[in-house]
């Protein structure tokens, strides 16, 4: 595309000192350039896409293999986009956050039975309610409360 534009340049130059024959020239080039600037951004737009995409598929961390392939610009743009994204889960969810990439689909209830693997003492909900989760005991509680506990190892999802 530089040779393109320099090419057309120089043609332009000569085209003011009175070259006109070289003005359908100078426009083919110009489409040329038009149309491959097109082409480039829509290709760098999909990347995008695609980059904006693995951090809903991987989390915040890409694996080396996939890392591998992108750019150091892509790579700047990830991280950009997944500390803006990380501000935005913070400001949901009335200051305690919300994590969007928890569920990608939605959860057919919001509630769930658990059952304790651990003693873990008092757990509060957000009614007020306190409820004693001791081991091989099961409770129906809010979904969004649970699953950190249930990363954590201390209740298991009980499928009925």
């Amino acid at each position: 595309m530089k040779a393109l534009y320099e090419h057309n340049q120089t043609d332009v130059n000569e085209a003011k000192s009175g070259h006109s024959e070289l003005i359908p020239t100078i426009k083919f080039r110009h489409c040329s350039l038009l149309r491959n600037r097109r082409c480039i951004v829509a290709y760098l737009y999909d990347r995008l896409l695609r980059i904006r995409a693995l951090r809903w598929e991987y989390g915040s961390v890409l694996p080396n293999a996939v890392r591998f392939h992108m750019s150091t610009d892509e790579v700047v743009w990830f991280n950009q986009y997944k500390k803006s994204l990380a501000t935005y889960m913070r400001s949901l969810g009335g200051g305690d956050g919300l994590d969007l990439t928890q569920d990608i689909q939605p959860p057919k209830s919001l509630y769930i039975e658990v059952r304790c693997l651990k003693d873990y003492g008092e757990f509060e909900i957000d009614d007020g309610t306190t409820i004693l989760l001791k081991k091989n005991s099961q409770h129906f509680l809010p979904r969004w409360k649970c699953e950190q506990l249930i990363r954590q190892g201390i209740l298991e999802h009980v499928l009925s």
